[in-house]
């Protein structure tokens, strides 16, 4: 597998995004996805962003269902996300939590960490490596 490398980042930026492939769908399933995602969140708890992250269980679960809600849709799945929070809107959705680029690396080099031992072909690994790595600038919103 190709380096997976974390692009530079300045707040306010906003690069071109594109969205992963939908093939990484047919590959996954939505459970698996959903997987991907509760992993992720489930080593957010330990990290050093896990402030940014609601310390309720039940809360957190909550945004966990809706995190997975949105990656499934952006590749290609049902619009659950959608159908239960409306548009995304992520950036307004993220500005009441103090990202920074620092936490934007701690929180890519978690899925880093797991995309690596995901059965998932190189290109598609790729494909939702890139996106995650450009979506992610658009939500640093502080210094």
């Amino acid at each position: 597998m190709q380096d997976l490398k974390i692009s530079e980042a300045i707040k306010g930026s906003r690069p071109n995004v594109s969205l992963p492939n939908p093939k990484i769908l047919d590959y996954l399933q939505e459970e698996g996805i959903r997987k991907l995602v509760g992993d992720h969140y489930d080593r957010i708890k330990t990290s050093p962003i896990r402030h940014l992250f609601p310390p309720e269980d039940i809360i957190f679960e909550a945004a966990k269902k809706n995190s997975a809600d949105f990656f499934v849709q952006i590749c290609g799945g049902p619009a659950h996300y959608n159908e239960n929070r409306g548009a995304p809107m992520l950036v307004r959705r993220h500005n009441p939590f103090k990202i920074n680029a620092e936490g934007r690396k701690v929180w890519l080099e978690i899925y880093r960490e797991l995309l690596q031992d995901i059965e998932l072909p190189d290109d598609l690994k790729l494909s939702f490596w890139n996106y995650l790595d450009q979506f992610s600038i658009w939500m640093i919103n502080s210094d």
